[in-house]
This record gives C-alpha cells, sequence and structure tokens, in this order.
C-alpha cells in the first residue's frame, strides 16, 4: 500500500513537473497516462496533439536530458577514452537511448589513444530509415584528424538485432575507411533494452577488395525489414570475449 502511494504521488510530481515546463495541460496528461505510458508524452510527443510551442518545449527538454546523460558520462570518464564496447555503448546510450519518433545515426572520432575528439549527428530519419552519405563521415574524420571511428544509430522500434543495411552500411565503411588507416571500431546499435556492439557480437566486417562505394545507403529499422525479406546473414556467434588488442592501441 506504501508503494502505492509512492507511485501515485511521484507519478504526480511528473505531471505536476511536466506541465510546468512543456506548458501541456495537466489533465490532457492525466488523462493520457491512464492508457498509456506517460513516458511516451517525451517520446512520442505528437500523439498528445500538442502546440508548436509545446512541442518546442519537449524538444528542448529532450535534448537537455540527454546533454545531461552526456555530461554524466563524461564526469564518470574522464578521460574521455572509450576502450571497449560497453564504454561505447554507454557512451551512445547517452544520446540515443529513448528516441522513438526518429532515427538517428552518429559518428564518434578518435584519436590514437581512443580518446574522442569529436562527436556527430551525420543524419535522422524518419521511423523506418535513415540516409546516410558516407563521404560526409568521411570529410569529418579527414578535418578532425581522427585515428579511428565509431558509428551508432538507434532502432526506434526497440529491436537490437542489426539489419541487412546495417551490416552493409558497416562494410562500406570499413572498404572506405581502411586504405586510409582509419579503423572501424565498431558500429552500436541502440534499442529498448540496451545496446548491440557489432565488434562484441564478431560481425564487424574486415576490408576486402572490391569497388567502394561512396553512395548514400539507406538505414531500415528491422521491423520494416522483416516485413519483405529474410534476414540474409547468419546469427552472430560470440564466445563472450572481447580481445582488448582489437580497441587499445
Amino acid at each position: 500500500m506504501a508503494q502505492d502511494s509512492l507511485d501515485k504521488r511521484m507519478v504526480k510530481e511528473y505531471i505536476q513537473s511536466l506541465h510546468q515546463l512543456t506548458g501541456i495541460p495537466r489533465h490532457k496528461l492525466e488523462d493520457y497516462g491512464t492508457t498509456n505510458s506517460l513516458m511516451n508524452a517525451l517520446e512520442h510527443p505528437h500523439s498528445l496533439e500538442l502546440t508548436s510551442m509545446q512541442l518546442q518545449k519537449v524538444e528542448q527538454l529532450n535534448e537537455f536530458l540527454i546533454s545531461h546523460r552526456v555530461l554524466q558520462w563524461e564526469e564518470e570518464n574522464t578521460q574521455r577514452k572509450i576502450t571497449s564496447p560497453d564504454l561505447a555503448g554507454s557512451y551512445f546510450s547517452a544520446f540515443l537511448l529513448g528516441l522513438r519518433d526518429r532515427e538517428r545515426f552518429m559518428v564518434a572520432f578518435l584519436d590514437n589513444g581512443n580518446h574522442v575528439i569529436e562527436t556527430r549527428i551525420i543524419s535522422e530519419g524518419g521511423l523506418t530509415e535513415a540516409p546516410v552519405y558516407p563521404r560526409n563521415i568521411l570529410k569529418a574524420a579527414l578535418n578532425c584528424d581522427c585515428t579511428s571511428i565509431i558509428m551508432a544509430h538507434n532502432h526506434p522500434g526497440g529491436s537490437l538485432k542489426p539489419s541487412w543495411e546495417d551490416m552493409e552500411m558497416t562494410k562500406r565503411m570499413v572498404a572506405i575507411f581502411e586504405p586510409l588507416h582509419i579503423g572501424i571500431l565498431d558500429h552500436i546499435i541502440i534499442g529498448n533494452a540496451g545496446f548491440t556492439s557489432l565488434a562484441q557480437m564478431g560481425q564487424l566486417p574486415k576490408a576486402v577488395e572490391e569497388a567502394i562505394s561512396y553512395e548514400a545507403i539507406t538505414l531500415k529499422s528491422l521491423e520494416e525489414v522483416e516485413r519483405y525479406i529474410p534476414a540474409p546473414y547468419p546469427e552472430p556467434i560470440w564466445d563472450g570475449v572481447v580481445r582488448e588488442e582489437e580497441w587499445e592501441r
């Protein structure tokens, strides 16, 4: 009973705070919360039929929460150094976790000590896809004089399984960057239940001798792809060991 009272009080405080920060009427949030998770008010604000001003304030609040998570990560990792898939996953989760209304593709550019030089949003799309132009990543990598990169994007539907397009994008990026001696350390996928690391799964492609394409590739969510085609690659087999020499320099 005490727990129920606490939960009700926290929900009431959450609604009051969200109302004060965004201007969304309390009664609208209360009605929405009777049949939906109140977290969706931030993750899917359009479902509440808000005004343009209210939507703008929700977006500002979401950006604040992302900034807070990133600053918290940096405080816990003062050297801004990413040396393992777990650190990469926690880093990009700060940016992408809970982003359910669009797909966002990001890249972290690292120096030869695996310190983060810069992290950029490369592209954003809709719920099911995001176009990614390799030339934009290459230009940014050369501008910041990095020695390796880590890619990441979210699946708005929540799936942690890489799609065929995810694998093809990673393969293409390895083919482009390997001759330039810029390493592709990982491709992180953020979903509802955490993250997936292609390096950790043993699915990070190796460079192959073939024609390199700089054309855009559109990343699609697994939910969208599975409506039409079966997964064209085998289930990953991981022995549970992440070899540090693949990350440390």
